[in-house]
């Protein structure tokens, strides 16, 4: 059995729906006997036709349909506050829902052992207590983050968590687990390991701890996305202390450190790239936490006593307003992380080269650009024909076409670092991780630059945390294309181009559970973007210059 069958078989009889069904039915009635109960509820299921039929509320009666589903709205917590009495045992009381079953990326392993991963949102702190006050500490590598966090919790009498540490630790105890392997992998290019991982790891550290005065986490969060879900899914952290070194200081300490403690991500090859991920999402991680008043930056090429005495006074003044005030926060000097070369420009030449410095923050320098270009999303189907209008359009507009798929088989061509790891993630079953194609889809659009009039992307985004995340990174899209085909056309399209092929691989069976899966996963994106008024469906039913004719209509809307 390939390791997409088993993922294939619980979309594919709606496994997850059933599953949610019942436990909403077990949940609001607490039979005494649930063996019985559930037998008379898959029971119902054979008469309604099947598990496909089964709604959120099939088992719960109509007088009680004010329940709300386990996977929606903010009542969820009430829900599970209402049915499960303060005195109940019931270990997963403090969750807020089970995640879709079908939703199988690298968290999750086929054979779904490591349980405490499946539930993705709880309470982590006491809602009836005030939770611990929570300092992030942030900065480049070599920055001195851990140092001065360390200073910190013990100055206050705070607890330290390190996140570096945490994830290490937990490669090395579970070296044989598919999942963290790959995870070390990441780490070891330079990469950031995967940001439901990371917070999973947080949460369970922090639950540990709940009596604690304050807690001072050092390394986190590294981009706005990890900020976003850091206070959606535990807190807003009290206080951000971001420590601003000179780029070509980081690399020195990094490598100073490589030679005496031998890090796996010390590498010369993993500090570029961590130097690179930091560089391109430390000033809008700064700009983010600036906007709402929680950040302080420090200036740490300095000795480290001097940069804890500022901390300490900055710590005084927000946490314990009693003490003597200091200065407030203060604005991000982007003079503190060039290299020494560009630091040492006259104030006069930084202000004239606001501009330029966005190049040296990559998706900064993007945001600028693609301004000036414009971004076309175009979806479909398998069979929808959207590969042959996405080179028809190029043509008309010049537009650069990138397709995700031809992209990441020709970064697997290369054998570099990146395409050996996306080899290995996908060999084992897995997507590929949404940095990586974030990584490859920028690296596609920036090398274009100067010679098109704007992108055609095809084939993304495949999810909604995708488009969000562009958003986050590089801006909106212009418009949002799809061509929007029916079940029965693209099959009779992809039999047709199967039987020309003479590919006898390509059944039937095949092609309804590519189907299945496009439709399961576009859904929500169309939602996403019709709530944007960005959304422009285009009817591929029609010849291919029908068509095209109605696509030429959209873009010239936005031309």
């Amino acid at each position: 059995m390939s390791s997409n069958d088993p993922k294939e078989y619980l979309t594919r009889r709606e496994i997850p729906q059933l599953f949610e069904g019942l436990l909403n039915g077990l949940m609001y009635y607490r039979p005494d006997d649930p063996l019985d109960y559930l037998e008379n509820c898959l029971q119902k299921v054979k008469e309604l036709g099947g598990s496909e039929k089964v709604k959120w509320d099939t088992f719960v009666g109509p007088d009680k349909r004010n329940l709300p589903p386990l996977n929606g709205g903010q009542s969820r917590r009430a829900f599970f506050r209402n049915v499960l009495p303060e005195s109940c045992n019931f270990p997963y009381r403090r969750y807020d829902r089970l995640p879709p079953i079908h939703q199988f990326s690298i968290e999750s392993d086929t054979d779904l052992s490591e349980t405490a991963e499946l539930i993705e949102e709880y309470e982590v702190f006491d809602p009836s207590r005030p939770h611990p006050k929570i300092i992030l500490v942030i900065g480049g590598p070599g920055s001195g983050k851990g140092t001065q966090s360390l200073k910190i919790a013990e100055r206050y009498g705070f607890e330290y968590i390190s996140v570096g540490e945490l994830l290490r630790k937990k490669i090395h105890n579970t070296s044989s687990n598919r999942k963290w392997c790959l995870i070390a992998k990441i780490i070891t290019t330079g990469e950031l390991a995967p940001q439901e991982t990371t917070i999973t790891e947080i949460k369970q550290t922090l639950m540990q701890i709940p009596d604690s005065e304050g807690i001072v986490i050092d390394g986190f969060p590294r981009d706005v996305a990890q900020a976003l879900s850091f206070e959606d899914q535990i807190c807003t952290p009290d206080l951000v202390v971001f420590l601003a070194c000179a780029n070509h200081k980081l690399k020195e300490r990094l490598l100073k450190r490589a030679e005496q403690h031998g890090r796996p991500d010390d590498n010369l090859k993993a500090i570029q790239r961590r130097l690179m991920n930091f560089k391109q999402n430390a000033v809008p991680l700064v700009n983010y936490f600036q906007e709402k008043g929680l950040i302080i930056t420090f200036d740490a090429d300095r000795d480290e006593e001097e940069v804890f005495d500022d901390i300490s006074g900055a710590v005084d003044n927000k946490l314990f307003p009693a003490k003597e005030p200091v200065a407030g926060p203060s604005e991000l000097d982007l003079s503190l992380i060039l290299d020494s070369g560009e630091a040492a420009e006259s104030s006069s030449e930084f202000e004239h080269r606001n501009e330029d410095i966005a190049h040296l923050y990559c998706d900064d320098y993007l945001k600028v650009e693609l301004k000036k270009s414009k971004v076309i999303f175009v979806l479909g189907g398998p069979g929808s024909g959207k590969g042959t209008q996405c080179e028809k359009l190029s043509q008309k507009y010049g537009l650069a076409y990138l397709s995700i798929g031809d992209l990441l088989q020709s970064d697997l061509a290369t054998r570099s670092e990146r395409s050996k790891l996306i080899k290995d993630i996908m060999e084992h079953g897995d997507p590929v991780p949404m940095d990586i194609i974030l990584e490859i889809l920028k690296d596609a659009i920036s090398s274009t630059f100067g010679s098109t009039r704007g992108f055609l992307l095809d084939g993304f985004p495949c999810e909604v945390r995708q488009a969000e995340e562009f958003e986050c990174k590089l801006g909106k899209p212009d418009l949002v294309l799809y061509l929007d085909c029916s079940a029965e056309t693209m099959t009779g399209r992809l039999s047709g181009r199967s039987k020309s092929s003479h590919r006898s691989d390509v059944s039937t069976d095949v092609i309804q559970r590519r189907l299945h899966m496009f439709y399961q996963a576009t859904e929500p994106i169309l939602a996403y973007y019709q709530s944007k008024s960005l959304l422009h469906k285009i009817s591929s039913e029609g010849s291919p210059e029908q068509v095209f004719h109605q696509l030429c209509a959209s873009i010239d809307s936005v031309f």
